[in-house]
């Protein structure tokens, strides 16, 4: 049986995705308010994310679901592990470590590769589909708030294999049009992709504390610095 996944995908993860657009750490994001160890947080646990997600779709790289979404050229885990290699340095394996809601995604989707291996189907979609759509937007400001330079600590939004992103794009949904999947199955996988959007959300709201002390400090700095500046101007003058 045939189902048009691809438009049910799009269509029933509408508000979980404005949801997560509009989670205060992605906001702060997208308006260029970007602190470095937050952000290198967020790294680290994504890091240990498409390291598993990846992992369990390389073993069922030959299962009937699976085999249809098998596009290594979209794997992240290299890509991750340069920007680590920036953001911790070469020890950075010793330095890194998942968090709780990190934690969570990565037993959710050990859990689903075992038990029902179809419903990988949305963990890629909602990763890799993001990934592609707003990668450069959100590579450019990464470097732009955090002052990198081209090529430094933004691998993650590179996919050098992928010459037209559109086109990419555009094949990807035609192969969850042709799964072998029956409607109830169809309606799973949305299901699980509206899981995936919260799992992420909860990475989010992880960071939202430490962004806001960051921008706290950020601002006591600036007012301090003014007063300084200020009382020095007085003295001047008189």
């Amino acid at each position: 049986m045939s189902v048009n996944l691809a438009t049910m995908l799009r269509e029933g993860t509408k508000k979980s995705h404005s949801m997560a657009e509009n989670a205060g750490f992605v906001k702060c994001f997208l308006k260029g308010v970007v602190e470095k160890k937050s952000y290198r947080k967020l790294v680290m646990n994504f890091y240990f994310v498409y390291s598993a997600m990846e992992e369990e779709i390389e073993k069922l790289r030959d299962h009937p679901v699976i085999s249809k979404i098998y596009f290594p050229l979209l794997h992240r885990k290299q890509s991750l592990e340069e920007d680590l290699r920036f953001y911790y340095g070469h020890n950075w394996r010793e330095e890194i470590s998942i968090s709780e809601a990190g934690q969570a995604y990565v037993d959710r989707i050990r859990e689903v590769a075992n038990s029902e291996p179809e419903l990988l189907v949305a963990h890629s979609y909602t990763r890799y589909i993001g990934d592609l759509s707003g990668g450069q937007i959100l590579k450019k400001i990464s470097q732009r708030a955090m002052n990198l330079n081209d090529g430094e600590g933004t691998a993650f939004y590179e996919f050098p294999e992928i010459t037209d992103e559109k086109a990419f794009k555009n094949q990807y949904r035609q192969s969850l049009n042709e799964l072998p999947i029956d409607m109830s199955t169809a309606e799973k996988i949305v299901d699980e992709a509206n899981s995936a959007f919260s799992m992420n959300m909860k990475l989010f709201q992880e960071l939202e504390g430490n962004l806001i002390k960051a921008i706290g400090q950020m601002l006591f700095n600036t007012l301090t610095h003014r007063r300084v500046r200020g009382s020095t101007e007085l003295v001047t003058a008189e």
